[in-house]
């Protein structure tokens, strides 16, 4: 992560990483040139109503720009790539599972399901913005899997009550999952007619389609609500299945309980990542059979 003392410097690096022209940064938030000008050379600040316009349109985390939109700014760490951001360089890391099943039992009120009329739009914006595969967001995949598993598929929201994460499961059908796994389709290949409820089949197959958060302790929330839902469920012959681009999650990928399919050397050449692009699947048994 790179440290942030200033809101016009976090500006111009969105712009570089986006490829974008002051004139295109203007026109993405509906405002004038100047204005975009007058912040990045921090001549001015942003007005408050207008921070929850920038946070939507960029998807970057409403702590990071209200922490750097202010008379004396509170230095900030930010990832452009993992879309993190952190406070100190100490916490900049993932967290190491222990901290999962230490804490696995911690809630919070700021957890909801997904409103899929009120959640879409920001979902589908920071999906396509991650996917380098030429997924699209299948508004009618969403909804159904929302409909059959609101427990895995919901949101995290921050103190401030703005999006900070987001968890995202489809519950798949045994065709959907051999033709992911053989490689016959891809994400955007899915459709809401490969979801089935879980509670009727004697494998149950889910995916993890997108889980994020904007900062460790977002995170942390995110994924502890997600392996209680694997802690008490009833099936345990249950395949967690999962398609990843990342390289910040690899190690912990395989330390909970998954394991490598295949990998797409080429794909890594392409996007230049430090691991290849995988499909995993497995379950979490031994991983939370370590809390008794």
């Amino acid at each position: 992560m790179k440290k942030y003392n200033s809101i016009g410097e976090l500006f111009i690096d969105y712009r570089a990483f986006n490829t974008l022209s002051q004139s295109d940064f203007a026109s993405e938030l509906n405002v004038d040139l100047r204005t975009v000008q007058r912040w990045e050379k921090d001549l001015t600040l942003i007005k408050s109503e207008k921070e929850e316009d920038i946070v939507l349109n960029t998807l970057m985390p409403y702590q990071l720009i209200h922490n750097l939109n202010a008379a004396v700014p509170i230095p900030t760490f930010y990832d452009f790539k993992t879309r993190k951001y952190s406070l100190s360089s100490q916490t900049n890391a993932l967290p190491k599972l222990e901290w999962y099943l230490d804490q696995i039992n911690v809630e919070s009120t700021n957890l909801r399901t997904i409103d899929f009329d009120f959640d879409i739009k920001h979902l589908e914006h920071f999906i396509d913005s991650q996917k380098k595969d030429d997924t699209y967001v299948n508004q009618e995949l969403i909804k159904e899997a929302i409909r059959l598993l609101p427990e895995l598929n919901f949101v995290f929201t921050g103190k401030s009550g703005y999006y900070a994460g987001h968890c995202i499961v489809l519950p798949l059908k045994e065709e959907a999952y051999l033709k992911l796994k053989n490689q016959e389709i891809s994400n955007k290949h899915l459709r809401a007619s490969d979801l089935v409820n879980y509670k009727n089949i004697e494998r149950p197959i889910f995916y993890r389609y997108d889980i994020t958060g904007d900062c460790n302790d977002s995170i942390f929330y995110v994924m502890a609500k997600f392996f209680r839902f694997f802690r008490t469920i009833e099936n345990k012959n249950y395949l967690m299945v999962s398609y990843t681009e990342r390289d910040d999650n690899y190690d912990l990928n395989l330390q909970i309980g998954l394991h490598i399919v295949w990998e797409d050397k080429e794909l890594q050449n392409t996007l230049n990542l430090e691991y290849p692009p995988r499909f995993l699947e497995g379950n979490f048994e031994e991983f939370l059979n370590k809390l008794n």
